[in-house]
């Protein structure tokens, strides 16, 4: 269980790191600017967000999922929403987000709103941006795939201080279970039914939004990876044509997990959505946090560990361990 939890997490920092460079850049610049990117890279200064960020650094997906699971600590894994919003502004305070644009969209915006007293459900009833899905991987490492209900309220729980709407909450949810299967099964087919099963869950938590199915979507993108599987590059476009690549929750969430389910080892998911383009980190730390769980933290690369040991002043074996502790706890 440790082996799977670990993957998880270092999974996730892993992708977010790998895919810090190519951040909201087009495919057609992300090929011109990096040709292929292979390694765990610096933030190029002509980005105006990797630009904060050097090699083996994670960016607000992990750091923001950190904060979660300090949050949970804290409150002996019951979801608190004053005290994550705390938190979370803390964290956006001393890594300079407002002023960084480091931030996504929604989240930005509701902090702000928190930190100001103003309430912010207008803004997060209609959030179709993926902050709540892109900080969640940690929940899927408390539960069971087969409690879905609970990690249905769970994510609803951590994720209402900045997203409560249906395709937010229900994107969330679905990584989540995405990471609870993996960590259960070594069938990739598995996981894959449990991420269908959660969409009508979980959406009926959040505030309507005339949003597409992420189901429907994650199925088409389940095709093409059957279809190109013997071509990564081919793969990769048609999915940013047809899927996309963007920061909308409704394109990133699905583009994770068909990427999860190309590559399924995490090494390779790391790259893959490194040179896919678009929100590149945030769709690396989802699939890639997917992958780490499905194979374990054995299977990544001892250079990538030491890398993401040695940039980011982080304890990633302290949050292992309070994984640990909250699965047994929460059970």
């Amino acid at each position: 269980m440790r082996n799977k939890i670990a993957g998880a997490i270092y999974g996730m920092a892993l992708g977010d790191s790998m895919g810090m460079p190519s951040e909201l850049w087009g495919r057609e610049k992300v090929r011109k600017y990096f040709g292929k990117i292979e390694s765990l890279l610096d933030g190029p200064k002509e980005n105006s967000v990797a630009c904060n960020y050097k090699r083996g650094q994670f960016t607000d997906d992990t750091g923001q999922a950190l904060v979660l699971v300090d949050s949970l600590n804290s409150t002996n894994f019951k979801p608190n929403s004053k005290d994550i919003a705390e938190r979370l502004l803390k964290w956006a305070e001393k890594e300079k987000a407002f002023e960084n644009n480091i931030l996504g969209p929604t989240s930005k915006v509701a902090l702000a709103n928190f930190r100001d007293g103003i309430d912010s459900k207008a803004v997060t009833d209609k959030a179709l941006s993926n902050g709540s899905a892109m900080r969640i991987a940690p929940i899927g490492c408390l539960f069971n795939a087969a409690d879905k209900e609970r990690i249905a309220n769970f994510v609803y729980g951590v994720s209402e201080v900045t997203h409560t709407s249906d395709i937010s909450i229900a994107g969330a949810a679905m990584i989540a279970v995405a990471v609870s299967s993996a960590i259960e099964n070594t069938d990739f087919e598995a996981v894959k039914k449990d991420v269908f099963e959660m969409e009508p869950i979980a959406r009926k938590l959040g505030a309507e939004t005339f949003s597409p199915s992420l189901t429907e979507r994650i199925k088409l993108g389940i095709y093409l990876a059957k279809e190109y599987k013997d071509d990564e590059d081919l793969f990769l476009e048609k999915l940013y044509d047809i899927v996309g690549a963007g920061v909308n929750i409704s394109e990133s969430v699905p583009a994770a997990i068909s990427i999860a389910y190309y590559a399924q080892d995490p090494n390779k998911c790391a790259v893959l959505c490194a040179n896919l383009a678009g929100d590149t980190d945030t769709i690396g730390a989802m699939a890639t946090a997917i992958c780490g769980a499905f194979k374990g933290i054995n299977s990544i690369k001892k250079e990538y560990i030491e890398v993401l040991n040695e940039a980011n002043d982080v304890d990633f074996d302290r949050y292992i361990s309070i994984l640990m502790e909250g699965r047994s706890c929460i059970k």
